[in-house]
């Protein structure tokens, strides 16, 4: 099995792990770190990293894949506010699937990634998934790096909305979002926003964040 692939698993399962933490539970309905969220609503978006892989995998029609960088190129919710409908549906799909509590989310996202953990070393190195949310189509490595990325971003939130500590990973995670980002971010800002923000604070811009 590739890392990426071995990569994705280890970051769900801390992920799963995080969200059966019992401070999870008890700040379901309290707002989360991110704004217009809750804690439950923002549960079920880091557990949806693991459904949409599980969808990928599933869906038919797959076409050339793109680039990974054009596939962030052509997201409208990379760069658009709060108030666009693509960032609506997200927290609004959450909100409602939060209702049903923590217990049956840890449940259902349990089960899924032990399916899934069955099912992608089993995958071909060559595999191309269609994403039918964005109508394109990506390699199944890249379109697990960006779920890598989710489940890493949104761990990180999840714990600091309910006052635990972020979770540890290994490098074999970590470093690859962070390439990842880095990626993004020279593409959003330019290369040299990036290398000022990494290294001269005299002239760092105000932000080189990759979203």
């Amino acid at each position: 099995m590739g890392e990426i692939r071995e990569s994705y698993l280890v970051a769900a399962r801390s992920a799963v792990a995080l969200l059966g933490d019992p401070a999870v539970a008890a700040a379901w309905e309290k707002p989360s770190a991110l704004t217009e969220f809750s804690v439950g609503g923002l549960a079920v978006h880091l557990a949806h990293q693991i459904v949409r892989v599980a969808d990928a995998l599933a869906a038919e029609g797959a076409r050339e894949p793109v680039p990974l960088l054009d596939h962030y190129s052509r997201s409208p919710w990379v760069q658009a506010g709060l108030d666009h409908e693509s960032n609506v549906s997200v927290r609004r799909g959450g909100e409602a699937a939060a209702a049903s509590g923590p217990d049956a989310l840890l449940d259902r996202t349990r089960a899924l990634l032990d399916e899934l953990a069955r099912a992608l070393p089993a995958e071909p190195e060559d595999r191309v998934v269609h994403l039918p949310w964005t109508g394109w189509s990506l390699r199944l490595d890249d379109f697990l790096l960006t779920r890598v990325m989710e489940l890493v971003v949104h761990s990180d939130d999840l714990a600091s909305s309910v006052g635990v500590e972020t979770p540890a990973l290994p490098p074999s995670v970590v470093d690859p979002v962070v390439e990842l980002l880095a990626r993004l971010a020279v593409h959003r800002h330019g290369a040299t926003a990036v290398i000022r923000a990494l290294s001269r604070t005299e002239r760092a811009p105000a932000t080189i964040s990759a979203f």
